[in-house]
């Protein structure tokens, strides 16, 4: 499941299973969503049932959620959440091929599932169009740090101009 947050242009990925509960969707929901970022205003989905079920429909009445649905032939309807699952779904393609899994150059394999944090993570750090901010900086303030943050100091530090290189 991809949450996207509208006002901070910030996505949330979710992994569920297909034989999932609309309960089991919504403790995923509450634990992951609604226990960091709130309730929210309006929920944006496709008509899956496991948020059109009575019981997701009564959770969002009682926490004053309103349900909104897009359509196959109206995408529109929620693009921003359109064009950033597109994304996810490209960068994941890339790096999954047309399998599930790949194997990198140490014969490590990896599939979608265990890449879907490090693609949530590029999501969060990225510059968005409208804000000039990424979704990590507009929540929080700043960015996290990346291991490419170190090695560019360090290889600054070593580099054959500073001080530290000529006392090696």
């Amino acid at each position: 499941m991809i949450i996207v947050d509208r006002l901070r242009k910030s996505v949330k990925c979710l992994l569920c299973h297909k034989e999932d509960t609309a309960m089991d969707t919504a403790l995923l929901f509450w634990n992951i969503i609604i226990s960091t970022c709130g309730v929210p205003k309006i929920i944006i989905s496709d008509r899956d049932t496991k948020f059109t079920s009575a019981f997701c429909t009564s959770l969002y009445d009682m926490l004053g959620t309103k349900l909104a649905f897009s359509t196959a032939y109206h995408p529109q309807t929620d693009g921003l959440a359109e064009r950033m699952i597109q994304t996810m779904e490209d960068i994941l393609r890339r790096f999954c091929s047309y399998g599930m899994e790949y194997k990198d150059h140490e014969g490590y394999t990896h599939d979608c599932v265990t890449l879907l944090p490090a693609v949530q993570l590029a999501c969060s750090i990225s510059q968005h169009s409208t804000t000039r901010k990424s979704p990590s900086l507009v929540e929080k303030g700043w960015n996290p740090l990346l291991p490419m943050d170190d090695l560019k100091k360090n290889l600054l530090t070593f580099h054959p101009t500073s001080n530290n290189f000529h006392h090696m």
